[in-house]
């Protein structure tokens, strides 16, 4: 059974369409992630799903409850943490999750268990009494999840929850969504860290509120018909502004310390940028053909798209 389904679900905000035409489903326990550039649509498609914004035109149903219809009993079965979750930061740990614990109506003689639960599983026990003021960004968002989860929702929605999140919060978070998935919750979230994309059962990749990709990662890698040629200089920042106006007809990504050029004749694409670099005094480490990644596609659609555009 699909716990999310939309059907040419659509929203203007007057000239300008945030959301268009979107078709998919997500099963029941099902961990699925929204994947798009900032502007894309990412928030105003949560809003929709969570039945805060009426769509322009088409339908959704969340949890078998249609979004406008029925949206007081879709607000029950969800949790949704937003961009902005309200945590109070001169409240306790405690004090913030008996606060949303009130809000969603938990009887107190059976929630002090499932407050244990929740604190243990994210390792937050120690730290009931400290303000939530005082605790790390990755502690914070842990505090949201948590509180988001008090009333049990059936599905859960995240929007960026680890945006600006270090490495190890992030790894931790990702930890906490998938024992919930074991537990059947279905989880809905939107990241633009492509590494965490990766661990998503299918994903969605949008552009300016259109659905450009839909499947498993790698069903959408598989999108990916261009050759990516990696490469490994003494200056990557300067490789990669070079080879994107060396190379017109490749796709060039910069990704740390490496370049990688999405091309169709990787022959010829090797041999030019080795020429280029070597013009300009850059130093080739390594440059070899890799199997494309997340990032590869995502760079690769969204310049396609830009190519299609009219403003583009």
């Amino acid at each position: 059974m699909d716990a999310i389904r939309t059907e040419n679900l659509t929203r203007r905000f007057e000239e300008t369409t945030a959301v268009d035409h979107l078709t998919f489903s997500v099963t029941e326990g099902e961990l699925f992630g929204l994947v798009g550039p900032d502007g894309a649509g990412k928030t105003t498609i949560m809003r929709l799903l969570t039945a805060i914004l009426d769509p322009s035109a088409g339908d959704a149903w969340v949890a078998g409850y249609h979004s406008v219809r029925e949206a007081v009993a879709i607000k029950d079965s969800i949790g949704y943490m937003s961009q902005r979750f309200g945590l109070y930061t001169d409240l306790t740990v405690m004090e913030n999750v008996n606060f949303y614990a009130d809000i969603y109506g938990v009887p107190r003689r059976s929630r002090s268990e499932k407050i244990d639960q929740l604190l243990a599983f994210s390792n937050l026990t120690p730290f009931k009494q400290r303000l939530a003021g005082n605790l790390s960004g990755g502690m914070k968002q842990k505090l949201g999840l948590v509180c988001t989860l008090i009333h049990t929702p059936k599905v859960l929605f995240l929007d960026e929850p680890t945006n600006g999140v270090d490495p190890v919060s992030r790894r931790d978070f990702w930890r906490i969504l998938h024992q919930l998935v074991r537990e059947q919750v279905t989880i809905f979230v939107s990241t633009s860290y492509l590494d965490e994309a990766e661990s998503c059962a299918r994903l969605a990749l949008i552009d300016r509120g259109r659905l450009l990709a839909l499947g498993t990662p790698d069903e959408v890698k598989s999108l990916m018909h261009d050759t990516i040629l990696e490469l490994r200089t003494t200056d990557p920042r300067r490789t990669a502004a070079l080879l994107r106006s060396g190379l017109p007809d490749c796709t060039v990504g910069l990704f740390g310390d490496r370049v990688h050029v999405a091309t169709h004749d990787l022959k010829a694409a090797q041999e030019r940028a080795s020429t280029l670099l070597r013009e300009r005094g850059i130093g080739i480490h390594s440059a070899e053909p890799v199997a494309p990644t997340l990032e590869d596609v995502f760079v690769s659609v969204l310049a396609h798209e830009e190519g299609d555009s009219p403003h583009g």
